[in-house]
C-alpha cells in the first residue's frame, strides 16, 4: 500500500484522474503492460498490478473507431486496478479518462519512455514494498561498509560514531534505524526523515552533523553489512570475547543473517578505530584473506616439517 501522494511526488507524475482514495493498492512490484487486453484477451490479465501504457499501446487505441474504443475500454476498466500511468506524455482519448473516473482508477502521465520509467519504478517499488522493521542503533558507512552499532543507551555508539564523523566516514542514522529488505539478501538502513542528520551527545543535546561537519559527513542509506554490539566490559564479570576472529556468530535480521562482533567497552578504548578495522577486515575477508586461517596453516605446516625431521619422535 503506498500513499497515492507520495507515488505522484516520488515519481515526478501529474494526476490526470484522482484516485478515490489516498491509498494504492499495490502489494507487488511488478507491472503489466496491456497491450494483449486492448486486444481481448483477459485469460491471465495481472490486473492487480500497475498499468503502464506506452506508444504502442496508445497507437492501438487511437487507430480503432470511436465505438469500438469504448467497448474495449470499458470492458479494461471493469477491473479494479490500482492506477494507470502513460509514459512519453502521450495524450488519452477522452473517452479513456472519463471511464476511468468513472471506475475510480487513478491516471497518471510522465513524459520518461517507457523503458526507462519501467526500470525506475520496478525499482521504487521494490523498495518501498519491502520488508522493514525499526531498530534502536547507529548506522555508519566505515570505508564503504554499513556498520550498525547496537548496544544499550549510554554505552557510547553515538560517540563512537561522531569520532568517526570526524575521521572522515559518514553517518547514517543515529538512535533510530529503518531497515528494509531489499532482496533475500541485503538489508538496507536510512533514517526517518525527522530526525535525518541529527545526533544526540549526551550532556550537549542535538547537533546537526551536516550543518557542522559538511555534506560529505553524511549519506541517506546505506547497506548494512556488520552488526557491531558493544556492551560495557565489566572487569568482575568472567566473559570470554573471541581474540582470533575464530567465531562466525550471525544475528538475523528481517530473515537475513549478518555478520554480529561483540566489542567490549570500558574508558580508554578507542572505539573509533575499532570500528575501522572490524570494517577494513571485513572487506578483506569478501576479498578471500582469512589471517586466522592463514596462522593455522602455517602451524599446521611447521608442525608437519618438524615431524619429518625427527621421524614422528617426541623431543
Amino acid at each position: 500500500m503506498i500513499s497515492s501522494e507520495k507515488f505522484q511526488r516520488d515519481l515526478n507524475l501529474t494526476c490526470l484522474v484522482s484516485a478515490r482514495e489516498d491509498i494504492l493498492k499495490i502489494e507487488s512490484p511488478e507491472l503489466n503492460r496491456p497491450g494483449m487486453q486492448f486486444c481481448g484477451f483477459y485469460e491471465h490479465f495481472a490486473w492487480e498490478r500497475p498499468q503502464l501504457i506506452g506508444i504502442v499501446e496508445m497507437a492501438y487505441l487511437e487507430q480503432q473507431d470511436p465505438e469500438h474504443r469504448q467497448e474495449l475500454l470499458k470492458k479494461y476498466f471493469r477491473y479494479p486496478m490500482p492506477c494507470v500511468i502513460i509514459c512519453r506524455s502521450l495524450q488519452p482519448p477522452p473517452e479513456f479518462l472519463d471511464l476511468a473516473a468513472k471506475s475510480g482508477i487513478p491516471v497518471f502521465i510522465t513524459s520518461e519512455i517507457t523503458s526507462r520509467f519501467t526500470a525506475l519504478l520496478i525499482h521504487y517499488l521494490s523498495l518501498e514494498l519491502a520488508p522493514r522493521e525499526r531498530r534502536h542503533g547507529v548506522l555508519v558507512d566505515v570505508y564503504g561498509v554499513g556498520v550498525l552499532l547496537s548496544g544499550k543507551s549510554g554505552v557510547g555508539k553515538s560517540e563512537a560514531a561522531l569520532e568517526l564523523i570526524k575521521r572522515g566516514h559518514m553517518l547514517v542514522a543515529d538512535d533510530v534505524v529503518d531497515i528494509r529488505r531489499v532482496s533475500d539478501d541485503r538489508l538496507i538502513g536510512a533514517c526517518p526523515d525527522p530526525i535525518r542528520n541529527l545526533m544526540e551527545i549526551r550532556g550537549i543535546g542535538l547537533v546537526d552533523v551536516q550543518a557542522m561537519f559538511g555534506v560529505s559527513a553524511v549519506t541517506n542509506s546505506k547497506s548494512i553489512d556488520l552488526v557491531l554490539e558493544l556492551e560495557a566490559w565489566d572487569e568482575n564479570e568472567y566473559k570470554t570475547y573471541d581474540r582470533l576472529g575464530l567465531d562466525e556468530d550471525t544475528t538475523e535480521i528481517l530473515g537475513v543473517p549478518i555478520l554480529r562482533r561483540m566489542i567490549p567497552v570500558k574508558p580508554g578504548r578507542n572505539l573509533a578505530i575499532i570500528i575501522e578495522v572490524a570494517a577494513r577486515n571485513l572487506s578483506l575477508r569478501r576479498r578471500g584473506v582469512y589471517p586466522v586461517r592463514e596462522l593455522s596453516q602455517k602451524i599446521m605446516h611447521a608442525d608437519s616439517m618438524y615431524h619429518d625431521e625427527t621421524g614422528g619422535l617426541e623431543p
